[in-house]
């Protein structure tokens, strides 16, 4: 991963977070900062690409490489190329508009989401953060303005299933079609190819390293955080990692009426220990890791019948990789103790490992200026959701900036963030790209 540094920075108008005292370069850097979004085009975007797929809930049905999808595509590339952003498909299906910039050598600095959904979707997830990047385009057009870099708006093929795109996009997106699943379960090479993309030339999507500076993207954080602390923007310290296990515990039924208390070797209630081991886990281990016990199956499920076996998942997330390496190690030695004491047989069998993601720090230092200078509060904190971010931060500098979701509810009809919110957003996002561009241009 490409990370920023003051190095790297060198002599810029904005290292160590300040102006420099060229005249010139101040003077066009002051001009670009004082560009601000336009709150009611925004939410006329928003809410027209929300027609798109809505259901009779006030929810957005707009599965990945449905007709759903694929018109939400054409309406955003037409907004793209009235914006005027010269506008690819690249065989990942990553719709890609590019706003020229003074440099047209220079590597793009690139922003971006997807506007694919879950079957129950809200008005904002992903969808935010493509039309933020539109709007910065739209900003900087109307205002016959260009960044020293070209700017690359990318709307990221499947992330709410397969992440195809942004994956593809790295370089790390499997070979195997077999290990694609989609929400509409069609095959992937159907699926790409429904939207513009190839499976078969999937790996020309690869971008070098180098070719984009930076990724900075918005979105709503679909938590409850910056609402409880009462801050306008989140700065993202990086996406978490990833465990999931599956654990399966072995006793035996048998008839709850004539088998003793002593007797028994239940498997339910020894589940029952390592789910609240779990949580006590996570609530007092170092750091500030998640830990979850979302899906249990219970056999032989009857009323009457002492649980015989019984199997559950656990996902664990932090920021840290050795964390989670060191939670699931302390829950292996609990749970040999629980198997003992129960006469149970326990088995932990992993699922997935992804790693961390960390936020470029210097990004996210320009993420926080730019929060200072437009007034709005603001809060370092963790993205515990999967983005399109965790991907591009495996290739180049990535930063992330959250704004509220009223209640911290999202994949819902009632996922809400106002307006205003949405407005700051965009605004954060603008003057760190600006911020950004100044900086690694050294103008």
């Amino acid at each position: 991963m490409t990370q920023l540094s003051a190095a790297s920075l060198g002599q810029s108008p904005l290292s160590n977070g300040h102006l420099g005292t060229d005249s010139a370069s101040l003077a066009a850097v002051s001009s670009l900062l004082a560009l601000r979004a336009d709150r009611e085009r925004l939410a006329l975007s928003l809410e027209a690409l929300a027609c798109i797929g809505r259901v009779p809930s006030g929810a957005v049905r707009r599965l990945a490489f449905s007709d759903e999808d694929r018109a939400a595509r054409a309406l955003v590339q037409g907004w793209m190329e009235e914006a005027g952003m010269a506008v690819r498909i690249d065989a990942a299906g990553n719709l890609i508009g590019r706003y020229g910039g003074l440099d047209p050598t220079a590597p793009v600095l690139a922003t971006g989401s997807h506007i694919d959904t879950v079957p129950e979707g809200g008005h904002y997830d992903g969808a935010l953060g493509v039309l933020a990047g539109l709007e910065v385009v739209r900003v900087l057009a109307e205002h016959n303005q260009r960044l020293q870099h070209p700017l690359e708006l990318i709307v990221f093929a499947d992330e709410e299933s397969t992440m195809v795109g942004c994956k593809s996009l790295v370089g790390r997106a499997s070979d195997d079609p077999s290990t694609y699943t989609t929400a509409l379960g069609v095959p992937i090479q159907e699926g790409l190819a429904s939207i513009g993309g190839s499976w078969e030339e999937r790996a020309s999507a690869r971008r070098a390293p180098g070719e984009i500076a930076a990724f900075v993207e918005l979105h709503v954080e679909q938590g409850g955080v910056l609402e409880a602390v009462g801050k306008d923007i989140g700065v993202v310290e990086g996406v978490v990692g990833q465990q999931r296990y599956t654990i399966s515990v072995s006793g035996q039924a048998n008839h709850a009426g004539t088998t003793p208390m002593g007797m028994r070797r239940d498997a339910l209630t020894t589940a029952a220990q390592i789910i609240l081991a779990v949580e006590d886990m996570a609530l007092h281990f170092p750091g500030d890791p998640v830990a979850t016990v979302g899906k249990l199956q219970v056999w032989p499920n009857a009323a009457n019948i002492v649980p015989g076996r019984v199997e559950f998942t656990l996902d664990m997330r932090d920021l840290s990789h050795s964390v989670i390496d060191h939670m699931r190690a302390h829950l292996e030695r609990k749970i040999e103790n629980i198997a003992v004491a129960s006469r149970t047989r326990i088995a932990m069998t992993p699922q997935f490992v992804v790693d961390p993601s960390p936020a470029d720090p210097m990004v996210q230092a320009l993420i926080t200026e730019s929060c200072q200078q437009l007034g709005l509060s603001h809060t370092h904190l963790p993205s515990r959701a999967s983005h399109d971010s965790q991907e591009l931060g495996r290739l180049t500098a990535m930063g992330m900036i959250f704004v509220p979701s009223r209640d911290g509810v999202s994949h819902s009809a009632d996922e809400y963030t106002t307006p205003e919110q949405c407005e700051q957003g965009v605004n954060v996002l603008l003057q760190t790209l600006i911020r950004l561009d100044a900086s690694l241009s050294g103008s």
